[in-house]
């Protein structure tokens, strides 16, 4: 199992949950959700990488979180909720599993031990929105940039990243130009190669060191708690 919350389930809770999910391709760029929309399915990440992004009333966005195949989109269905004020879209695309929202309701309900097993990724997530708040306060744009670069690592699972200068300041919530200028940074200590449209890590211990400590708190939650 290529998911890694799917995987912590207990095997008979996995089968009742395979038998309800269908694969599904995603692209790049494919909306998941939309601000206070209905959310009408659950994805569970086979590979890719979404991101949650929000958008102030003047139109400034910045991503709050990302996920691939360690977990789900589609949160707020967990806490029996339909709808959010954020949008989730895929950055990367890959294949997925998917559940509607009436049949992960239902399941939920069913099945308390599905239920606890999937509201630990709630906790995690919210460990790396907590990890994203210090680092956007007490980090260098270049430790923050390694530090998101390693997260779509660990997600995407492919040395190749395709993203844009553009897309990383609005996941930074930096202007384009202090990417591009932290890109170069970077590339100049053999830390990753950037070209017209990708990021390829070509040094990743290099990257962690860079990161320093605004990278692996809510990754060592994560293994803690899911496994």
């Amino acid at each position: 199992m290529k998911n890694g919350l799917l995987a912590s389930l207990s095997p008979p809770d996995l089968d009742i949950m395979l038998a309800q999910l269908e694969r599904i391709d995603l692209v790049h760029g494919q909306v998941l959700y939309q601000p206070f929309e209905k959310i009408t399915y659950a994805y569970f990440f086979l590979g890719g990488l979404s991101s949650e992004v929000i958008r102030d009333s003047s139109g400034q966005r910045v991503e709050i979180g990302c996920v691939g195949r360690e977990g789900l989109s589609g949160l707020p269905l967990l806490l029996g909720i339909g709808e959010a004020p954020h949008q989730a879209f895929m950055q990367i695309g890959g294949p997925a599993l998917r559940i509607s929202a009436e049949r992960l309701a239902a399941v939920l309900k069913d099945h308390p031990s599905i239920r606890n097993a999937l509201m630990k990724f709630v906790h995690t997530f919210m460990m790396q929105v907590a990890s994203t708040a210090l680092a956007d306060a007490r980090y260098t744009i270049n430790e923050r940039l390694a530090r998101w670069i390693l997260m779509a690592h660990d997600r995407a699972g492919e040395d190749d990243l395709p993203l844009t200068h553009d897309f990383l300041a609005l996941m930074l919530g930096v202007r384009r130009p202090s990417v591009t200028t932290a890109l170069h940074i970077l590339e100049g200590e053999n830390l990753i190669r950037s070209s017209r449209g990708t990021v390829t890590v070509r040094d990743r211990t290099g990257l962690e060191r860079l990161a320093g400590g605004s990278y692996g708190f809510a990754e060592a939650e994560y293994k803690r708690v899911i496994g």
